[in-house]
């Protein structure tokens, strides 16, 4: 295996996290999940969702997927679903609503970045770039790669190349630190990269892929 020179980060889920309130916006403050609730829906929806995607037959996006299985667990009448499901995908697509980060996240990367070159590739809606600014971030990376600018979301191969060149890195000396196993793990390594699963929510433990659940446990992983 190459030295390990570049690290690809993914944003949601991993540096950022969901803005819930605004995200819910169209449900009651008093019927949204606390985070225990939202992650074992995103643990839910992984396996779904990855499962749809090795066999080719993913009928649904990760999101609505996701707001379909919250909104039956808070009891919403079927009926009145699908349009409350479409708000709720439109609030969670919208790149403004992932403005949560964890503390010590900004710290994590400059040492990181010391050893490191560090860059973005993020399926967004081409304005991520603005959220990391706003959250302090932006000014770690070398390069971000929005795939509402590329226009080629992961998993496909495309968005990663696009990223490589930015960089001019080779797949084989470069990392990717993502979420969801069927979009990053394996489309980065499709691209020929290493990659590691970044698990808050532990969808993914009991599995053989490497995983980290913080940018402190990535920190050690990456010692190794």
């Amino acid at each position: 295996m190459a030295e390990r020179r570049v690290i690809f980060f993914d944003i949601g889920n991993t540096l950022l996290f969901p803005n819930r309130a605004k995200m819910l916006a169209p449900i009651s403050a008093d019927r949204h999940p606390m985070l225990e609730q939202w992650q074992a829906l995103e643990r839910r929806t992984k396996t779904e969702f990855d499962q749809g995607m090795q066999s080719g037959r993913v009928d649904h996006g990760f999101w609505r997927i996701f707001h379909s299985y919250l909104l039956e667990d808070l009891g919403e009448a079927a009926g009145g679903r699908d349009g409350l499901v479409q708000q709720l995908v439109e609030n969670t697509q919208n790149s403004a609503n992932w403005d949560q980060i964890l503390p010590g996240t900004r710290a994590a990367l400059d040492r990181i970045r010391k050893k490191f070159r560090i860059a973005v590739i993020s399926n967004a809606d081409g304005k991520i770039e603005r959220v990391l600014s706003r959250c302090g971030i932006a000014d770690c990376f070398e390069s971000i790669t929005d795939s509402g600018i590329v226009g080629f979301e992961k998993p496909r191969r495309e968005i990663f190349a696009a990223a490589l060149k930015t960089m001019n890195a080779r797949p084989e000396e470069s990392l990717y630190v993502g979420d969801v196993y069927s979009v990053d793990y394996v489309g980065a390594t499709n691209a020929g990269m290493q990659a590691v699963l970044f698990d808050v929510a532990g969808a993914y433990r009991g599995r053989q892929e490497p995983r980290v659940e913080s940018v402190e446990q990535l920190e050690i992983w990456l010692r190794n």
